[in-house]
């Protein structure tokens, strides 16, 4: 039985319902466009609140709005995950946004005159397609987990909840970003922590002469760098900034600083010099990689898989992507900062569609 084609087609559809989906989908309703967003989550907001319990933005609040609605916080409160949920579910009901919850998109396919999105409930015919789904696709683990013990616990970060469901015994932490410095740092109060570190990405405090950091970052013009400008590319060629949580506060709270791990033998974990150390579970917070295997549009990629975009518009015609790190700006992937993105291709796909109906009205 072969499943019955779409009975309408929809000028947009948006994949992805969290803050780079819902700031596409504020503009987009203000164009009276006729849309949808497609997400696979129960409830908007829900990649937020599965993260770790004890998780808090390192933006203060007044940073961390969508377009046309403030964050429900004081200015200088640093919103928990929880409240960062709420507010993008608040924020889809608020303004009325189409989104359609439990759809998990399987498929993009590029037809004549657009696109179908085949999804858990149906295929949707649309003329363009924006791809919103963030930079958390697939949690990334390094071959040498295969060699630890099976009765090793491995989890990635974005698995991680709280320290109570971590056996007892030593915890190795691998990954000195952001999450696995915060997680080092939970996990010490109760385990006997060791942190992995790689190459050490480059830090700032979260507070400098009495103002946080994104009041300087904003206020120096450095999240408006672009991706042209040759500050921004040395800021992206060094990686992400580590926030907060030193090195030597983990230390004080008792954790052990060790280099790269480089092998992992039943127990026993061996780094890049210094000795090895016995673990009884391993939390990777080695971050993740796109997957964009599910979207039948060759053009939209180069030939490692990789987005082929000028400031998310694709040389295929009708497809774009909001939230992608570094996509045209330092904020382009943060909360609060990637309207400014979501604005912009929002307005270069209306004038996509104000031109299609004029080639079809002068022929």
């Amino acid at each position: 039985m072969t499943a019955s084609p779409p009975s309408r087609t929809f000028d947009v559809i948006v994949v992805g319902g969290g803050q780079a989906g819902l700031a596409v989908a504020y503009h987009l309703a203000r164009q009276e466009a006729d849309f949808l967003v497609l997400d696979a989550a129960a409830e908007t907001g829900e990649s937020w609140r599965t993260r770790w319990d004890s998780l808090r933005l390192f933006t203060p609040a007044e940073y961390d709005a969508l377009p046309g609605m403030p964050f429900p916080a004081a200015d200088g409160d640093y919103p928990t995950k929880d409240m960062v949920a709420d507010y993008l579910r608040d924020y889809a009901a608020h303004f009325a946004l189409p989104v359609r919850l439990r759809c998990a998109v399987t498929r993009v396919e590029q037809v004549a005159g657009g696109f179908v999105v085949h999804t858990s409930q149906g295929s949707f015919a649309t003329r363009q397609v924006v791809l919103a789904t963030g930079p958390f696709q697939a949690p990334i683990v390094p071959d040498m987990a295969a060699g630890l013990s099976s009765d090793v616990v491995q989890l990635h970060s974005a698995e991680y909840q709280r320290p109570s469901e971590i056996p007892g015994g030593p915890v190795v932490v691998v990954g000195a970003g952001n999450s696995g410095r915060q997680i080092a740092e939970e996990l010490a109060a109760t385990h006997e922590v060791t942190l992995a570190v790689g190459a050490a990405p480059p830090q700032l405090p979260q507070r400098f002469l009495g103002r946080d950091l994104f009041w300087w970052l904003t206020g120096l013009r450095l999240m408006d760098k672009t991706i042209e400008s040759r500050l921004a590319r040395r800021m992206r060629d060094r990686g992400d900034l580590v926030i907060g949580t030193p090195l030597k506060r983990l230390r004080a709270a008792g954790v052990k600083i060790q280099p790269r791990a480089t092998s992992m033998t039943g127990h026993e974990i061996r780094f890049g010099a210094g000795p090895s150390t016995r673990a009884a579970t391993v939390v990777w917070a080695t971050g993740f990689r796109a997957d964009y295997s599910w979207v039948d549009v060759p053009d939209a990629f180069d030939d490692h898989g990789r987005p082929r975009h000028e400031r998310g518009i694709t040389p295929a015609q009708g497809l774009a992507f909001v939230g992608l790190p570094w996509q045209y700006t330092r904020g382009s992937a943060l909360l609060g900062f990637v309207q400014s993105d979501a604005a912009w291709v929002a307005g270069q796909l209306e004038a996509g569609r104000a031109q299609r109906i004029h080639d079809l009205i002068a022929h």
